[in-house]
């Protein structure tokens, strides 16, 4: 079955339910898909207003972005679920570190649009950033949990240093972020 061609309900009565799949790791990529999403609207809802006409060329340059990214993150909803199905550890790993790596991708859409992004929304571009930083934390604990079960220890040191890398950055961008945007907020 795949999801993203479902009724929000039945994937949430889905996820409920006594299933083995969709679990963690698809909940994650639909995290993500929301976050981007956000990023898409604080985009298109910029675009077109002359207060920001001197942006809207790296406007365009982000909503492109961040459509594909909605779209890889949407497809990583049911991918998720054909990797768990599949009893395949190599396939359960190589997903949740797809997901990880585009989520450093579409958090660093943030920043920009705190500036660059219709003042009214600013608040969207934090909950974006945050729900990326979330879908990423929630990705790791479904990499490691397979690493475990790879036991392959070169590979697992060399993910672990990617995702340490990763997650620095994520973290940083999630917490700048959310810093400008309480600063603007709380004027």
């Amino acid at each position: 079955m795949e999801y993203k061609d479902q009724n929000l309900a039945k994937y949430l009565d889905d996820l409920s339910a006594k299933l083995p799949a969709p679990g963690g790791g698809s909940a994650a990529a639909l995290n993500a898909a929301m976050g981007t999403s956000l990023i898409s609207m604080v985009v298109n809802f910029t675009l077109g207003k002359p207060k920001y006409a001197a942006f809207e060329t790296e406007l365009k340059d982000i909503l492109l972005k961040s459509e594909k990214l909605r779209k890889d993150f949407l497809g990583l909803v049911d991918l998720d679920v054909v990797a768990y199905q599949s009893k395949d550890v190599r396939k359960a790993l190589d997903v949740p570190l797809m997901l990880a790596r585009l989520c450093a991708q579409a958090v660093k859409l943030c920043p920009p649009l705190i500036k660059k992004g219709n003042i009214y929304l600013i608040s969207d571009v934090a909950v974006a950033a945050v729900m990326l930083e979330s879908a990423f934390t929630c990705a790791v604990f479904n990499i490691e949990i397979n690493l475990k079960s790879l036991g392959q220890k070169k590979l697992t040191q060399g993910i672990r240093k990617e995702l340490n890398q990763m997650n620095k950055s994520v973290q940083k961008i999630r917490k700048n972020t959310e810093d400008r945007v309480g600063k603007i907020i709380r004027g």
